[in-house]
């Protein structure tokens, strides 16, 4: 989509899209999800983690559905749009500070790569495509299988895991 397009869209013009954003790569950077909401949903006790990291996302996409960063970004890369990396990139970075605070481990970098990826994989299913079991279950269903999906990635068996974990 165009900045004109996305102008239209929000019923403003596009010279205030641009006097805002700068260009269409500071708007993408600025619809990605703030890292104080994912501060929020870190803060807590380590073994609620992955549960709340379930919910939160559950949460955030049902009440965005089609617009929501990550769709923007799965979107944006079936296109082929250059600017789906900028905006993954984006995303990756802001994730991977908060994660940091809480995951530890020789291998987090790895982890929270792995983090995005599931929750990518569950957006392109669920909200892209809509189609299949997962688009079909109830979101605290999917909350829950969601959490046991993560709590391997979160809470690793080798010993790293999350303080207090």
């Amino acid at each position: 989509m165009t900045i004109r397009g996305v102008a239209a869209r929000a019923g403003v013009t596009h010279g205030l899209v641009m006097r805002h954003f700068g260009s269409k790569e500071g708007l993408l950077r600025a619809s990605v999800q703030g890292p104080g909401e994912l501060d929020a949903v870190l803060a807590g006790d380590a073994e609620g983690l992955p549960e709340r990291i379930a919910t939160a996302f559950v949460e955030r996409m049902e009440a965005a559905r089609s617009s929501d960063p990550m769709v923007a970004l799965i979107r944006s890369a079936a296109a082929d749009d250059p600017l789906a990396t900028d905006l993954y990139l984006t995303m990756q970075a802001q994730s991977a500070r908060a994660y940091r605070v809480v995951l530890t481990g020789p291998d987090v970098e790895e982890r929270v790569d792995l983090l995005g990826s599931v929750l990518l994989g569950v957006t392109f299913s669920r909200y892209v495509v809509r189609a299949g079991a997962l688009a079909a279950m109830e979101p605290a269903e999917l909350a829950r299988h969601l959490a046991e999906l993560l709590r391997p990635i979160v809470h690793p068996a080798d010993g790293a895991s999350a303080p207090g974990g």
